[in-house]
Formats: C-alpha cells, structure tokens, sequence
C-alpha cells in the first residue's frame, strides 16, 4: 500500500495509521544512514518552515532546526522572546499570517487545544514539537531507538514507562503502542494515572493490534521482563505542588535495583531530557537542597551506564523530526524514501 503524507498535519500519533507510523520510522532510518554517510540529497531546498514555539524546549528546538537545515530549507524561528504572544494577536490571525509565507508550521508549547486551533486556520501542515498531552516526535524518535537497539520487532518488545503517567511522553508512547502491538507498561501512581476513557481507548486499540496496555502501580510487576524503561522529566513549566509531586514519585525513580529487577540483562534505559540525574545542574542543585534528594526520574549510576541510550534516542529526535518534514513537505518520492 502506498504512503502518501504530503500536506498532511501531524498533531498527534492518533492521525497517523500504524502502516504510517511504520513508514515514518523508515523514513527516519533512511535518511540517518545517508546523513552520516554523506549521500543524503536535500529535498526541502525551496521550503520555509516556521517554528512557532510558546515554551522553552532546546531539545526539540535543535531537532527541528537542523533537520529543516539538512534537507535544505530555511527555517524561522519564533518565540515570546521575539515579540510573539497569542494575548497581542489570535491564534487564528497568527496561523493564517504564517500559512501565507510559511510551507510548514512546528508548534512547540503547552496546549494541545492550540496547536489544534493553529491547525484549523492554517493550509499548510503543522507538526506538533510537543504540548502538555501528546509528542509525537519524541515518541517516534523512541521508536526508531528501539529498533536500533534490539533485535525484537516491535510488536515483540516489552517496554516500561515510570514516572508521571499523564505525561506527553507516557501518552503519546501508549498511542503507538496500542496501534503498533507492543506491550507497554505505564507504572505510577493511581494519581498519576491517564484518564479513564483515554486508558479504554488504547488498551481497546491495544486488543486489536496485538498488542497490551497496562497501567499499574507496582513497579517490580510492571518491569518484569522488560527490553526498555523509559521515563520523563516529572515536572514542567507549569507544574505545582512540586513537594507532593516529589512524594509521590519517588518511589518510581528508576535506580540500579530497578535495572536488576527486570529480570533482563539486556534492559535499556530510555529518558526524553532533559533529566535530573544529579546534583550537577542548577536545578538539580536546587531540588536536592530543597527536597533532600540525590537524583528524580533517574539516578546518575543509570544514567551514565552503558544501559543508558538516552543520547542516541535524542539525536533520533532530530531523525525523526525529518522524517516528518520530508514526508509531509516534500514535491516527490525521492531516494530517500523507503518503498511502502
């Protein structure tokens, strides 16, 4: 069957197809191979591509930016710092502005609802870099790193996610779990869990890929066996409370007895950054004096050990960033894509 996702918005990995999501992540692959064998051909040459980012993400930024780059196509970036803010002007005046000189919007921020507005007012693709309730990006640059990491096909893999599991990352991976049969676990606590009708919608989804969904709050049942342990920053811009969110999530921080008790030596660790591993940073300084803590979602012995591949899955954010770039910007089937 032929993919075909030229002009298409990528808002959440619900718009994509499983077949889509296959073909996005050989996309990704492709076009990693040719970048570092120096053969990859810029398709993108004669595009503009605008980021329209209301948060502060160096992560997604760089993904975003050299990826547009390398397949050749300018790119703008735009941000509170650079006089943008939806209270001087609406979301719909800014999405029908961009539309007529841009090719393609990112959108970087918090609400899921805004990049749907955007979306709705623009002619042009629009790809989610992230917001409070979904990342697709992120989720499909795991993906890629998972499969350069085992030798499992992915509707064989065991995967476990601890930590907030209301967060964009968990959500996200449990969209493409659910549409690709893996078997995930999302592991933390009752309050911390997705709603009720989003964890029906996917372990339903789930059923019918072959796949499972479970949601748990006993961390050695949900790590049984698992090839990936995946987790997430456990605070954002907006988040409170910031004692009680420590309580409660500490007893999910994933430490060497976490690793061991997998019960897999092969188990890999898998963190979306930024991480408060240690003492190091500011912040990390700052939430160790304040909450008596060495580390948050993971502690610095994992994360600098060799099970940690946290820094191949964030250059794979940039890999699959292009992806959906070329798959949605560009004129033609090149070489750079894979056959469907």
């Amino acid at each position: 069957m032929s993919i075909d996702l030229r002009g298409r918005s990528v808002l959440s990995l619900d718009d994509l197809t499983a077949d889509e999501i296959h073909y996005l992540l050989r996309l990704a692959g492709t076009l990693k191979e040719e970048r570092q064998s120096g053969t990859e051909l810029k398709q993108l040459s004669t595009r503009n591509v605008v980021l329209l980012c209301e948060q502060d993400s160096i992560h997604t930024r760089a993904a975003f930016e050299v990826a547009a780059y390398d397949q050749g196509a300018n790119v703008t970036l735009i941000g509170p710092s650079a006089g943008h803010t939806r209270y001087r002007e609406s979301i719909k005046d800014t999405a029908r502005f961009l539309d007529r000189l841009y090719d393609a919007i990112g959108y970087i921020g918090r609400s899921q609802s805004v990049v749907e507005e955007v979306a709705k007012w623009a002619c042009v693709p629009v790809l989610n870099g992230g917001t409070d309730t979904s990342h697709p990006t992120q989720t499909l640059a795991d993906l890629v790193t998972m499969q350069e990491c085992s030798e499992k096909p992915l509707d064989g893999m065991i995967v476990a996610f601890l930590g907030d599991g209301r967060s964009n990352v968990a959500r996200s991976l449990a969209v493409a779990s659910s549409k690709l049969g893996i078997d995930l676990r999302i592991v933390s606590p009752p309050s911390f869990w997705p709603e009720a009708s989003f964890i029906e919608n996917v372990t339903s989804a789930a059923r019918d890929s072959g796949g499972r969904i479970a949601v748990l709050e006993h961390v050695g049942t949900g790590i049984l066996g698992a090839d990936f342990i995946c987790t997430a920053p456990w605070f954002g811009d907006t988040d409170v409370r910031w004692a009680e969110r420590v309580r409660q999530l500490a007893p999910f921080a994933v430490r060497e007895n976490v690793m061991e008790a997998t019960d897999n030596p092969q188990t890999k660790l898998m963190h979306s950054l930024p991480a408060w591993h240690c003492r190091e940073d500011e912040a990390g300084a700052r939430i160790a004096k304040r909450f008596g803590v060495e580390c948050m979602e993971v502690c610095d012995g994992v994360f600098e050990s060799k099970s940690s591949i946290v820094f191949d899955q964030a250059e794979n954010r940039m890999h699959a960033a292009k992806a959906l770039l070329v798959a949605t910007l560009a004129d033609r089937r090149g070489p750079s894509e894979p056959p469907a």
